[in-house]
């Protein structure tokens, strides 16, 4: 009988978090465990692993993706964003995740990196959503907690207080 041999791993250079990163990954390890497992951010959760609860979402070049569906070697060359860059000082809380802490959007905490992610990426592309657009962009997320009215009040406070702060003071 054959031997099996050990799966090889190859070399996936690319940006994360602002930082070129070299890993090495098997051609079927999934981006959510590179992340978690070979590089230590356990930011990003991993729920239903089937792209459903949005608990694993990243930004991908500036998009939000699933990291439970995204193979690890697919973002070669790619620039990878995780919630630990979401604010540039680890001891202190971005606005939106200030937002989620003053308008209790968060009760176990677990969905909340995903959420987080997606929310970033709208507030940056439409900062004038409002309330239907907001809970429409969260429609790819499950939580079980909140039921997602402190979630949009959150999201609605962050996007003012950056509204307020991109206007030119007069």
């Amino acid at each position: 009988m054959p031997r099996m041999n050990a799966a090889r791993k190859h070399p996936v250079d690319f940006t994360l978090n602002g930082r070129t990163v070299r890993a090495e990954a098997e051609n079927r390890m999934l981006l959510s465990d590179l992340l978690r497992h070979e590089i230590g951010l356990t930011g990003t959760h991993v729920g239903c692993e089937h792209g459903v609860c949005g608990a694993c979402t990243v930004q991908i070049d500036g998009k939000p993706a699933r990291a439970c569906l995204t193979l690890a070697q697919q973002v070669r060359g790619s620039d990878v964003r995780t919630v630990e860059a979401l604010s540039p000082d680890p001891a202190e809380l971005s606005p939106l995740q200030a937002a989620f802490r003053r308008h209790h959007g968060l009760q176990c905490g677990f969905c909340t990196p995903g959420i987080l992610m997606s929310l970033d990426v709208l507030l940056r592309e439409r900062p004038d959503a409002g309330r239907e657009e907001i809970r429409e962009h969260l429609s790819g997320h499950l939580c079980r907690c909140t039921g997602y009215a402190t979630i949009v009040e959150a999201a609605l406070a962050a996007a003012e207080e950056q509204r307020k702060e991109e206007k030119p003071n007069v």
